[in-house]
């Protein structure tokens, strides 16, 4: 008679938390100032202005938007705000900075939303494997979330963990 198989993870009462499950669906698009400098080095006015008259401002309508400057140049704060003027009535979200700083803040916008007292005295895994990128301050930001309430909190999977923290 074969010995009956028991899932002790199942009978753990570990709580698993995904943080790729937080991450917020749409498109991300970078806009490079960049490609409006004169001669790769400064931002003429009146060229920006016509940048910005001429181009379709709608085809970002419901995007995450990341408006910034790769190129070590002087952009004065007016150029970011007349790009703001322009994307707000469209951009899902707009924020100053790259890709991975719109992300930053799109996982702050998420983990916001998160009541930490519903993981009252819980026994918690933050899940580490994930097919999409999940910020390294995402993980930071739900410890320090988590932490007060949580009976223990742990990384990795919970056959395989990590232990952070447990409540004495």
């Amino acid at each position: 008679m074969a010995e009956e198989i028991i899932n002790r993870v199942n009978q753990s009462g570990l709580t698993q938390i995904d943080l790729e499950d937080l991450r917020v669906p749409g498109e991300r698009v970078f806009i490079d100032i960049k490609d409006q400098l004169f001669q790769g080095i400064a931002l003429r006015e009146k060229d920006f202005r016509e940048f910005i008259s001429g181009h379709d401002w709608s085809s970002y309508a419901g995007k995450h938007v990341a408006v910034g400057c790769s190129e070590d140049a002087i952009i004065p704060t007016w150029a970011y705000m007349l790009l703001g003027v322009q994307l707000t009535p469209f951009a899902k979200t707009l924020v100053f900075g790259n890709l991975a700083d719109l992300e930053k803040t799109l996982f702050e916008q998420a983990l916001a939303k998160i009541k930490p007292e519903d993981f009252q005295d819980a026994k918690i895994v933050i899940k580490g494997c994930s097919k999409e990128s999940v910020p390294t301050e995402a993980y930071l930001k739900i410890t320090q979330l988590l932490q007060p309430v949580a009976k223990s909190l742990f990384f990795g999977e919970p056959c395989s963990t990590v232990p952070l923290f447990k409540r004495k």
